[in-house]
């Protein structure tokens, strides 16, 4: 299995086939100045064309909707989806089968007025980045760039959907192109109610936005990291299940520290501090650095702190490798969950770690 460090120096990810953003006279008119500054998707006019919803992806997207994660919604009966399933199974009283039984379509029915995918417009505020095309490996010359963004808007625009480019691609077909004013069919994630944002330390409420995470989240009593299920579940204070995110979590060298542990603080859009010398497979001739904030950064766009030096629960750069790899003993979520947790939790929440 892939060992990925809980502080790993990006890999570069596989290149999208979408086409980049197109810039000729056939590109679609810029929105008009007074919106030039938004990042809402506003919906798109259908060509009339039938759509067909993938089940799976229907399934992942409402269970998006209601904190049962799967990861990356990306049409895929794999592990994360049967693991969203049984979390939402558990909320319910229902059979933890981990499948989209009778019992389980029949709850879910109450939410099928939720589609499965959206056409919209890409604002041009989202389609101007910044972003870094050619996004380095090593962390010497990460520490050089202004900050961590994205390579290009698809991967951009497949955080802010919870989904990856791939899916996007197979949504769109290959050729389609993406740029400002253009529209693209994405899973159904929808905007972000800008009235409930709060403070805006280190440009939080711009994060929000773009990972269509809401500011206003149920509140965690509790947070039980389950090594044997791969999950991290967040529980109210009448002992509830209100959400559940697939994580990744230590590794045979650096295995998850089990425990009763408590959140000291959260770190939104944090900076890091890469020191080599805290990890086995890290040359210790590597010099210490420091890594600006942005959503490529190794722990993500949030850092939430516990009470063992050292650990913490963040996010990734790599959504897709949630659950399919391994870490040097912290716990890692998507961007979009991290972000999600970090709207939950507040310091002296306590923290199980369980095998």
């Amino acid at each position: 299995m892939k060992i990925i460090s809980c502080f790993a120096v990006l890999t570069l990810l596989a290149g999208c086939h979408a086409a980049p953003e197109d810039n000729s006279e056939k590109a679609a008119p810029r929105p008009a100045a007074a919106d030039a500054d938004t990042l809402r998707f506003a919906d798109a006019k259908s060509d009339g064309a039938a759509f067909a919803e993938p089940p799976v992806l229907r399934t992942q997207v409402i269970l998006d909707h209601l904190g049962f994660s799967s990861g990356v919604i990306d049409g895929k009966e794999g592990a994360s989806y049967a693991a969203a399933l049984r979390g939402f199974q558990t909320a319910h009283s229902l059979d933890e089968t981990g499948k989209l039984d009778a019992a389980t379509e029949q709850t879910l029915q109450q939410w099928q007025r939720i589609p499965a995918t959206r056409l919209v417009i890409i604002p041009a505020a989202f389609a101007k980045g910044p972003f870094v095309p050619a996004f380095p490996k090593d962390a010497a010359e990460q520490a050089k760039l202004p900050a961590l963004g994205y390579r290009n808007l698809t991967e951009a625009l497949a955080e802010r959907f919870h989904t990856t480019p791939e899916t996007l691609v197979a949504l769109n077909g290959p050729s389609t192109l993406v740029g400002a004013g253009r529209s693209f069919r994405v899973p159904n994630i929808p905007d972000i109610d800008r009235s409930k944002l709060g403070e805006d330390a280190r440009g939080w409420n711009a994060t929000l936005e773009r990972l269509g995470v809401a500011p206003v989240q149920p509140a965690a009593a509790k947070v039980v990291v389950d090594k044997s299920e791969g999950v991290l579940k967040v529980y109210d204070e009448g002992d509830k299940l209100v959400a559940q995110f697939p994580a990744t979590m230590g590794s045979h060298r650096d295995p998850l520290p089990i425990g009763n542990w408590k959140i000291q603080g959260v770190s939104r859009n944090p900076d890091f501090h890469y020191n080599p010398k805290l990890f086995w497979d890290v040359s210790d001739n590597k010099e210490a650095v420091l890594l600006q904030p942005g959503p490529n950064s190794p722990v993500g766009v949030a850092w939430l702190d516990i009470n063992k030096p050292h650990y913490g629960i963040h996010g990734t750069s790599e959504p897709h490798t949630i659950g399919r790899a391994e870490s040097h003993g912290c716990v890692r979520l998507t961007n979009w969950d991290a972000a999600r947790l970090a709207q939950m939790v507040k310091p002296g929440t306590p923290a199980i770690f369980r095998n």
